[in-house]
């Protein structure tokens, strides 16, 4: 791994930690803070809007500054966020903190990823934001479980502090090994980065990312009671399935970058069409615990392979101006996040049972599957002046006022 994307990949594991390690705590945090597990759940909800509304302005703020010292920044700030996360005296607090913390997520994985891609070939693109984003799944194997074993045997707040700590070693890397001349903003600006949003495939790829993220936050939100309640699992056990599903992430987010450096949107719609199935398959045969573990492993596979396609989609197709899309990008997932918690949720509160609570985050993927083919119709239809397929990624103009969407090409990533 070049050592500026290590550098990357240590923040992103502070970065995954922060956003997950919640979901093993929520019980702890609700008795502690004297709230329902149910509003202990929005702590989710909070950080994800707060991904999703930092985002942009974070982005916009930001356009005309080296990447450099704006990655450092941002790295820094979920530092001093996750501080005040363990200090937090009430649950109001924490969420706002919570939220603090948030506004950084989407720029960081945003800009970090145009960064990633540029230092390297161009077939290499996905492939090396995969491996930024390998300390996200890392974090869900080492420091979710981890976070998760400290919160139960030393207080919830243990584990934010622990988290402090990596931020602090994350920021250090960065700084030592991401070199100053990397790629700077693009030479339009704001202007720039802001005409790349009237493209449509750019807004489709996030919409699937959208869709993605809350088919599983509908369910992985109350993953906890699911497995104890339903798999029949004990406590202790659910932080090693919680390991496992890390596992499968990592696994899938090498995959994924592989196979977006050759068939970008077939591996899409492939890994959505496959979650649809499992939903339903976990929600058939999840009362089996051995069952259960299984399909948890391949719901992280299937996950993070379509994590660095879409990544990579969005940066290919904001050529022009990638950083703000990038990070709506990233807004996008933690709309989703957002999104599917509540409605997992909602659906808990109106009477579907934790049981049923699968088939809610299968028709929310269906729903990316159907936008995904759509989206390829779109490439496939589309044909250069000369009755020749276009072969790349992105959307031209046929003429000053025409938009016309590009078909991308094997091997772009």
């Amino acid at each position: 791994m070049p050592l500026p994307i290590l550098a990357l990949a240590i923040a992103s594991f502070c970065i995954g930690t922060t956003e997950f390690v919640i979901v093993g705590l929520l019980r702890k945090v609700a008795t502690d803070l004297g709230v329902t597990e149910l509003l202990a759940g929005q702590l989710v909800t909070g950080y994800a809007l707060g991904v999703a509304f930092g985002a942009p302005i974070v982005a916009m703020a930001t356009a005309h500054l080296p990447r450099k010292p704006v990655l450092v920044g941002l790295a820094a700030l979920f530092v001093v966020g996750n501080f005040f996360c363990a200090i937090a005296p009430n649950y109001w607090l924490l969420m706002a903190a919570r939220v603090f913390t948030a506004f950084g997520h989407g720029a960081f994985f945003g800009i970090g990823s145009v960064v990633a891609a540029s230092l390297v070939p161009r077939n290499k693109r996905a492939s090396a934001i995969a491996l930024m984003f390998a300390g996200l799944t890392l974090a869900n194997i080492l420091g979710v479980p981890a976070g998760t074993a400290l919160g139960e045997a030393f207080g919830w707040r243990a584990t934010f502090q622990a988290v402090v700590g990596i931020g602090l070693i994350s920021v250090a890397a960065i700084a030592w090994l991401v070199p100053s001349d990397v790629t700077e903003p693009s030479g339009g600006g704001l202007r720039a980065e802001v005409r790349v949003l009237g493209k449509l495939q750019v807004w489709l790829a996030m919409l699937i990312a959208a869709l993605t993220s809350a088919s599983l936050f509908a369910v992985f939100t109350y993953i906890k009671p699911y497995l104890t309640d339903v798999s029949g699992l004990s406590t202790a056990a659910v932080t090693w399935v919680l390991l496992l599903f890390g596992a499968g992430m990592t696994i899938g987010n090498i995959i994924g970058g592989r196979l977006a450096d050759w068939k970008l949107m077939p591996t899409v719609i492939g890994a959505l069409v496959l979650m649809v199935l499992l939903f339903v398959c976990l929600r058939q045969f999840g009362a089996s615990a051995g069952v259960a573990v299984g399909m948890v492993f391949l719901w992280g596979l299937l996950i993070f392979v379509i994590v660095p396609p879409l990544q990579i989609r969005v940066v290919e197709a904001a050529s022009e101006g990638p950083n703000l899309a990038a990070t709506l990008n990233q807004g996008a997932f933690n709309v989703g996040n957002a999104g599917g918690a509540s409605i997992g949720g909602l659906a808990l509160w109106a009477g579907v049972s934790y049981a049923n609570l699968p088939l809610v985050g299968a028709v929310l993927a269906l729903l990316a599957v159907i936008i995904a083919v759509l989206s390829q119709a779109l490439e496939r239809r589309t044909v250069l002046p000369n009755g020749r397929p276009q072969q790349h990624l992105g959307i031209t103009l046929r003429s000053q006022t025409r938009p016309t969407l590009e078909q991308h090409e094997p091997g772009l990533g």
